[in-house]
């Protein structure tokens, strides 16, 4: 059975000389990206690169068009009617927008994790082996070791290994979340979106699913929203600061909340707004 890392051994190369020289091929290139609901602009000339295997925050006061952006990455904001868009958004070098790229081989890539744990009514094992079954495969010695391997990749399997076919919804709200990750994780994916992944759960939890993403990360590439700016200098790599739908500043986290180059970054993270 091929792994999760078999799939992720990505050949590195060099960059163009940014202030992200150091990092590997970008697994996103956004670039002049727009989008309107409507009449009302939610982005304007999004650019920049989002580099593999490091996890990416995206941080801004609500309302600035954060989690319409990630939601734009694996194309889930077309599924409003009154969406608009120009510019590109690459993944991997293809344009996601282009009409022979489909949309259901892109979220087979890129994962998404929601703000509010959403298991299916269903079992545990039944939750993890959703996507692989409809991917078509139907070997139950081969679901069984995905079931395995994506709940330990989830941090979870310990916890629930004697409970397999025990309904989800037994599970604590960050079991929940973290079945979530591990049914994201059963299928494969190249990149993980975490839409505000902690903002319903309790400290403890919020810790475990923060020391998950700095374990994933070795093995995927992962954008986080989050309104916690202690939780983005916490887990990760490099910072997008967002406001009124445009990118003030994109840099290094360290430098981002150290040193910004923007007076308006500065004044949000010391909490002058926001």
């Amino acid at each position: 059975m091929k792994t999760i890392m078999d799939e992720k051994k990505v050949q590195k190369a060099p960059r163009k000389e940014v202030e992200q020289k150091k990092d590997g091929q970008p697994v996103y290139s956004i670039e002049n990206f727009n989008l309107w609901y409507g009449k009302d602009q939610a982005l304007t000339d999004i650019s920049f690169d989002i580099p593999e295997h490091q996890v990416t925050a995206i941080i801004g006061p609500s309302g600035c068009g954060k989690s319409t952006f990630i939601k734009a990455l694996n194309r889930m904001v077309e599924m409003v009617p009154i969406v608009k868009m120009s510019g590109d958004i690459k993944y991997r070098d293809n344009n996601i927008f282009d009409n022979k790229y489909k949309v259901e081989d892109l979220r087979t890539k890129v994962g998404m994790v929601f703000q509010k744990p959403n298991p299916f009514p269903k079992s545990i094992y039944e939750n993890v082996v959703y996507g692989p079954k409809i991917h078509g495969i139907k070997n139950k010695k081969v679901l069984d070791e995905i079931v395995e391997k994506s709940l330990k990749g989830a941090a979870l399997w310990e916890e629930v290994k004697d409970r397999l076919n025990e309904n989800a919804y037994g599970l604590s709200g960050g079991q929940q979340q973290r079945l979530c990750i591990a049914r994201c994780l059963a299928i494969e994916p190249d990149v993980i979106l975490m839409d505000e992944p902690t903002s319903a759960l309790d400290p403890i939890s919020t810790l475990k699913v923060e020391e998950l993403v700095q374990e994933l990360k070795k093995e995927f590439s992962i954008i986080i929203v989050t309104h916690n700016m202690q939780q983005a200098a916490r887990i990760s790599d490099k910072t997008a600061f967002f406001l009124n739908g445009e990118v003030v500043e994109f840099s290094d986290t360290n430098k981002l909340f150290s040193n910004p180059s923007d007076k308006r970054t500065e004044d949000y993270i010391t909490g002058r707004f926001g």
